[in-house]
């Protein structure tokens, strides 16, 4: 009976423990840094050009700029438009992006989260 409950209490323990399991890097905990000469700029991997089928009518010419976090992970985060072209055209470009996908940025060798802003260039459409 004392070997059953010495077991359970060091299960319990080694689920205590932070060692015991790992940690999950939960992305909006992680450091966020500015693009600098110490950090290497993420990387495209993978793009989503922005469907904007479903505009009709619409004559745009120009840029919207998008700014957003490039997690350590290379996902695209909290992408919001901070040079405006037209609203519609602006959502295009927000739902593209957060398709993205980065080699994500590095300091010291290791990745990081970065600050970035996207300028999507517009022509007639």
């Amino acid at each position: 009976m004392k070997a059953v409950a010495l077991y359970v209490s060091l299960a319990a323990l080694m689920l205590l423990t932070p060692m015991a399991r790992p940690q999950q890097k939960d992305d909006s905990e992680e450091r966020v840094y500015e693009l600098n000469d110490d950090i290497k700029p993420p990387r495209i991997t993978h793009q989503v050009n922005p469907d904007y089928s479903s505009i009709r009518g619409i004559r745009v010419k120009g840029s919207v700029e998008v700014a957003l976090v490039v997690s350590s992970q290379g996902a695209p985060k909290d992408p919001r438009v901070v040079q405006s072209l037209d609203p519609e055209v602006d959502r295009c470009a927000v739902d593209a992006i957060r398709k993205w996908r980065f080699a994500p940025a590095q300091k010291d060798g290791k990745p990081v989260a970065v600050k970035l802003t996207i300028e999507m260039q517009f022509h007639s459409m």
